[in-house]
């Protein structure tokens, strides 16, 4: 918290009144990234700071996000941890900050989303989802050669093509999936700190759980599933182009997020 005063004068008929103006005080929220800074992850994490901070100059709100490899044991007290590290660190760090919302970057092998770990937020999409999106391809493709992705540095649709033109400026290379998830991590947490501004990290799992107000820059509204993965469509990728979307028309309804991966964590 940094308070700023602004020491007005008013003079009024012989008599002088200090009149005191206190501004707003400007919010500061810390973020933590776990993993490999030499990665997209962590440059997406960067690129989504970068946003975070130009939309908090007009809300009084500031954001940080401090680093720690994935060999650390972290001492870490702010709001959010975005992590690219692999499913037993990932568990450990559920472990060590149980009140805090640990955001994966990196794909989830299909048995890590059925762990349901109350604090754990999936960005990345799992295994499960990218295996039901090809298959949706090659239903109604047979014999493409198309893979799904979550990102791709020529997707244009949905603002999409800006945000990759910003990421490419700031970092003179394309985003890919992994940068994508990083950059969605710090932006979602952002966006969703700025309206709930008071919430605790403790609150701060349930609103992501509950209330997200997120598409990513892709077109739809993306929410978490009890499993904590983020529901979220997927582009599927041919050479060097976008060549479609899942979920797939004719195999699904493109609306129909849940037609990728695994829904329900296990009873």
């Amino acid at each position: 918290m940094r308070p700023f005063l602004n020491f007005g004068v008013l003079f009024c008929f012989g008599c002088q009144l200090l009149n005191i103006v206190v501004a707003e005080p400007v919010e500061d929220f810390a973020f933590l990234f776990v993993g490999d800074t030499n990665t997209s992850a962590y440059l997406g994490a960067s690129q989504g700071l970068i946003e975070a901070n130009a939309q908090g100059e007009f809300l009084d709100t500031s954001y940080e996000l401090r680093t720690s490899s994935a060999s650390e044991t972290p001492n870490f007290e702010g709001i959010a941890i975005v992590a690219a590290v692999g499913a037993q660190q990932l568990i450990a760090l559920a472990q060590g900050f149980p009140d805090i919302a640990i955001l994966n970057v990196v794909q989830a092998e299909s048995t890590q989303g059925e762990q349901c770990v109350n604090n754990v937020f999936h960005v990345a999409p799992s295994a499960a989802m990218i295996a039901d999106a090809n298959s949706q391809w090659q239903k109604v493709n047979p014999g493409s050669k198309a893979r799904a992705h979550a990102w791709h540095a020529s997707f244009e649709k949905y603002a999409a093509g800006q945000l990759n033109i910003r990421f490419r400026k700031q970092f003179d290379r394309d985003m890919d999936d992994a940068a994508w998830a990083g950059w969605a991590a710090v932006k979602l947490l952002s966006d969703t700190i700025v309206r709930q501004p008071t919430l605790s990290s403790r609150q701060l799992i349930n609103e992501l759980k509950t209330n997200l107000a997120f598409d990513g820059q892709k077109g739809l509204d993306l929410s978490f599933r009890e499993t904590g993965q983020l529901r979220q469509p997927l582009l599927l990728v041919d050479g060097d182009q976008v060549v479609g979307e899942a979920p797939v028309r004719g195999a699904a309804d493109s609306s129909n997020l849940d037609s990728l991966g695994i829904v329900f964590c296990p009873k």
